[in-house]
């Protein structure tokens, strides 16, 4: 999908079948220029995540590059999916002010049914858990 120059795009999500936009900001769209540029593909629609027998690289064929590259490395929780929690992590850690409104947010595009969900899947219950033992003193 064409997003060079754009400031948003719209993806169907292949489980759920729901439609998301998705919005670049200007920060990004000036990372995915230089990407290009330094990739230089053939034409401006023309693939840029293709295999050295010029094939398009799939979802499933990334996973498991991303798997070498943790093994090769010996990097601990790192996936696809760990990338969505990071995500998350930053807007949630970003928006400390107004923590409870970035959890409402991040509940509505991870599609969770509740705030609490939201807060189990990025680890927050758990650190919430262990910060009581920070207030303790002796």
């Amino acid at each position: 999908k064409q997003i060079l120059d754009a400031d948003e795009f719209t993806v169907i999500e292949k489980k759920t079948g729901k439609v998301r936009t998705i919005r670049l900001n200007p920060q990004l769209q000036q990372h995915i220029k230089e990407c290009y540029e330094h990739i230089n593909p053939i034409g401006i629609n023309a693939p840029i995540l293709i295999s050295q027998k010029g094939t398009i690289f799939t979802v499933q064929r990334i996973n498991i590059i991303l798997k070498e590259v943790k093994k090769k490395y010996r990097f601990k929780n790192f996936s696809c999916h760990s990338l969505r929690k990071t995500f998350g992590r930053q807007v949630y850690n970003m928006n400390s002010d107004n923590a409870e409104l970035a959890l409402v947010k991040l509940m509505e595009l991870f599609n969770h049914s509740s705030v609490a969900i939201t807060k189990r899947y990025l680890g927050l219950r758990q650190e919430e858990i262990l910060q009581t033992y920070d207030c303790l003193s002796f």
